[in-house]
């Protein structure tokens, strides 16, 4: 596996409330950490991805998404992904 970094990202974190009772709450054993990844345009992200936020390395989960190109700008967009780490 090769690792390269990519520069102008923005990781937000991603809060979720788990619902009381709820299967995240039964499975105290297990610790999802969830990030809203904002890549630079046009970069090449797949669904088999991994990536390294803040030393961890985590999953890509579900299709990143392109946002082409502002409507109110006319600049390109990022591509958003949602990336989490699943340990337990």
């Amino acid at each position: 596996m090769t690792e390269t970094e990519v520069d102008g990202c923005v990781v937000a974190p991603r809060a979720e409330t788990p619902q009381v009772g709820g299967d995240q709450q039964q499975a105290r054993d297990t610790v999802i950490v969830g990030y809203t990844v904002y890549a630079p345009p046009g970069s090449d992200w797949k669904t088999t991805d991994q990536v390294r936020i803040r030393g961890e390395v985590c999953d890509i989960t579900g299709e990143p998404g392109d946002w082409r190109r502002s409507p109110f700008t006319g600049l390109a967009g990022p591509v958003q992904f949602a990336a989490d780490r699943v340990t337990g």
